[in-house]
């Protein structure tokens, strides 16, 4: 059995944290190699990773994914997941949501306080900006640059002390989690490609109140794309706290997440590698 990790051209072999996956892979029967996403291959399945650069070549990426009927996560749930406007389907299904509103040039109805302004379509925080309360007029010139529309959101900030949980799934059950130290804060850098920002990542255990939120997510992002939760091969749901501690979603990874490897225990890339196979003996 084969399966080929997809990636972008600035990161042939992604960036590390799925190094382990290969050795795991392996050891359960499936050979997995790398290939830019775009060139054609044969194989069994193709697993969406480090395909970072598709916000600027969106409509490419997209064909790309409706051609590739071996890909996971589905071209369906990867239309869905990158236009972030699915935070707004999530909170009228009831989830807890960071307060969302989606914005196009002429928006007015800024928040009070601090607030971010983020295109609808980015990775890495490319094209996120936090705004000073009551500065309206940079939020304004910061949303008539971007090319698609942009999500306003109130600025959580709890996440300046204690950042985003990261909890992970692989093929829908619970696997681990890590933090993220807050991404827009004023020492953010990015990385030597310009892909995204550095992450300052950490183990994590979940609380109760946070487990339960992301299940709720998992199960409400199923029923938004007509999917079981064992469809998903990997999903990564972050969230912040509001300002009395109740976990909100900041953003369900469904597409190139990063996933925390090098932050958990050994055992995380068995469990990756046994949702691969059964992803693989469903197709």
């Amino acid at each position: 059995m084969k399966v080929v990790f997809a990636t972008c051209a600035s990161w042939p072999t992604g960036d590390g944290d799925d190094d382990a996956l290969l050795d795991a892979l392996a050891d359960v029967g499936v050979h997995a190699s790398w290939a830019e996403w775009g060139t054609p291959v044969e194989t069994d399945l193709v697993v969406l990773r480090s395909t970072w650069d598709y916000p600027e070549r969106l409509p490419e990426f997209l064909a790309w994914c409706d051609t590739e009927p071996a890909l996971v996560n589905p071209a369906s749930v990867v239309r869905w997941n990158t236009d972030k406007t699915y935070l707004v389907e999530l909170a009228e299904a009831g989830v807890p949501v960071v307060p969302t509103a989606v914005a196009e040039p002429g928006f007015t109805d800024w928040p009070d306080g601090e607030f971010v302004v983020k295109p609808t379509v980015g990775a890495g925080s490319r094209g996120a900006l936090r705004v000073a309360a009551g500065d309206h007029e940079a939020a304004a010139a910061h949303l008539a640059t971007l090319d698609v529309p942009a999500l306003v959101q109130p600025y959580q900030a709890n996440v300046d002390s204690v950042g985003e949980t990261a909890v992970v799934f692989l093929g829908g059950q619970y696997s681990h989690a890590f933090t993220k130290g807050a991404m827009l804060s004023p020492d953010a850098e990015y990385d030597e490609s310009g892909l995204y920002i550095v992450e300052r990542l950490s183990g994590a255990s979940p609380s109760a109140d946070q487990r339960r939120v992301a299940e709720d997510v998992m199960d409400a992002a199923a029923a938004l794309t007509g999917l079981c939760r064992n469809d998903f091969l990997y999903a990564r749901v972050d969230l912040i706290p509001a300002a009395d501690g109740t976990p909100l979603l900041l953003e369900l990874e469904l597409v190139e997440p990063s996933l925390g490897f090098r932050q958990t225990d050994a055992t995380a890339p068995l469990r990756f590698a046994s949702a691969v196979r059964t992803a693989l003996a469903r197709r």
